[in-house]
């Protein structure tokens, strides 16, 4: 195997994994509620669907998630820990942000180089961003899922039977950056192998020569 195709192709795994990310981030179908109530007459639509920022409710309304802002004395122990959750979900996804951006960055300096070690290490780098990718998504599911039941725990179970949870493409694309991610990294991980048979190649010939 080359190692200028292994290398392009990390750039644009690279590239790709940042950018699915900054979508997922930015967009508000991570979860998505759809209600159909069939007596419902109201101009209001009851389904709605939120991402880390906001939640869009029928139509027109959307409101802030205000996390950070809350005020923390009027709730429950309960609501207080998904709140905690919340935070962390929004603390760790922008920052898996910005380490790929950097990530990015050092991997293409070590492309450059050609250094089996560099390149080792932007592929231990982008693996430690995938981590914190996978950390993050996978809260939010714990969030998701513990907000849900404590929804359950308040209305009544036969309005529960026009209710329909599901995630939406907004963590889906958050999942596919970070199986890019870890993508990028064994494709770094490959190149510096590539690197370092070369030389052991070189050095062959070199002491055949001789």
């Amino acid at each position: 195997m080359k190692y200028g195709p292994v290398v392009l192709t990390a750039g644009l795994t690279g590239l790709l994994s940042f950018s699915l990310l900054a979508v997922a981030i930015g967009t508000d179908y991570w979860y998505i509620i759809d209600v159909n109530k069939p007596n419902h007459t109201g101009p209001d639509d009851l389904s709605s669907h939120s991402g880390l920022w906001r939640i869009n409710e029928g139509a027109n309304r959307s409101s802030v998630i205000s996390s950070f802002t809350a005020n923390m004395s009027g709730l429950s122990e309960t609501e207080r820990h998904l709140l905690g959750l919340h935070k962390v979900v929004v603390i760790i996804l922008p920052l898996s942000l910005i380490l790929l951006v950097l990530g990015w960055i050092v991997g293409l300096f070590s492309t450059l180089a050609c250094s089996p070690n560099l390149l080792t290490a932007s592929a231990a780098y982008f693996l430690c961003c995938s981590v914190f990718t996978l950390t993050g998504v996978s809260i939010y599911i714990r969030y998701s899922n513990q907000a849900m039941e404590e929804f359950q725990r308040i209305v009544p179970p036969e309005n529960l039977i026009y209710v329909h949870v599901s995630f939406g493409w907004s963590l889906a694309t958050a999942w596919l950056s970070y199986s890019l991610e870890v993508t990028t990294g064994l494709l770094l991980l490959l190149a510096a192998r590539i690197i370092q048979m070369k030389g052991h190649y070189d050095s062959g010939v070199a002491i055949t020569v001789l």
